[in-house]
């Protein structure tokens, strides 16, 4: 296995135990949006839940696919070698902030999303109209957009992945990670206490800080070896 293929595969599960031990995280942010949404849908059967996390979790493959696609034009844009190093560089910093906001201690706070936060929560209220199916995969996409440091640490992750498919499957390493909980979280909701869903935030932040600690390096060492073969 070389180099790359290991990297690779490192991501991949750091993404993955990011989204599995994130579910403290998950319910205490979409526990309640989620177990009330499939109550005022009154969903029978299990369409409707596949239809809502298989949209949500396509959302976050889409997102890895822009971001990567993204990092590729930024490295295209400039001098490559260098480009992809800074770029690292750049990201991984990124993602250790978002790491350290789980945690609660980073200077800078993450108020962002993927779309206005606003529009989207009169989308998802209003989703249950559309049907059981339907709603349901209107539902789970506006998820997958709701503003969540996990998530975007994880899409600024995928800009530096090697291409834009290993963007799309890292998204969808931490999306797997996240059904568990996700997908009970109609019936575990306020069954995990604060202080486990606390824990396991922390577990989740520390896979995030470390993910963002091995793109930084891998930056650093790729931009100092370019840096002498172009000087």
């Amino acid at each position: 296995m070389d180099h790359a293929h290991y990297v690779a595969e490192f991501s991949y599960a750091l993404a993955f135990m990011t989204g599995l031990l994130g579910s403290g995280h998950c319910l205490g942010m979409c526990g309640g949006l989620v177990s009330g949404f499939f109550m005022k849908l009154n969903a029978k059967g299990v369409w409707p839940y596949l239809a809502y996390h298989g949209a949500r979790i396509s959302i976050y493959a889409v997102v890895g696919l822009a971001a990567a696609s993204l990092g590729a034009v930024l490295v295209a844009s400039g001098a490559i070698g260098l480009a992809q190093g800074v770029l690292q560089i750049i990201a991984g910093v990124i993602v250790i902030l978002l790491g350290l906001d789980l945690l609660g201690v980073s200077p800078i706070r993450n108020t962002h999303g993927f779309a206005p936060v606003a529009w989207l929560r009169l989308q998802f209220v209003t989703a249950t109209r559309k049907g059981p199916v339907v709603g349901s995969v209107i539902g789970g996409a506006i998820n997958g957009l709701m503003p969540c440091s996990m998530t975007m640490a994880m899409a600024v992750q995928a800009t530096t992945a090697p291409s834009p498919p290993e963007g799309m499957l890292l998204m969808l390493a931490f999306g797997a990670g996240t059904l568990p909980s996700m997908l009970s979280a109609s019936f575990l909701f306020g069954k995990l206490g604060p202080a486990l869903r606390g824990w396991l935030l922390k577990g989740a932040a520390l896979f995030v800080i470390l993910l963002g600690a091995s793109t930084l390096w891998q930056g650093v060492r790729f931009y100092l070896v370019m840096h002498k073969l172009v000087g």
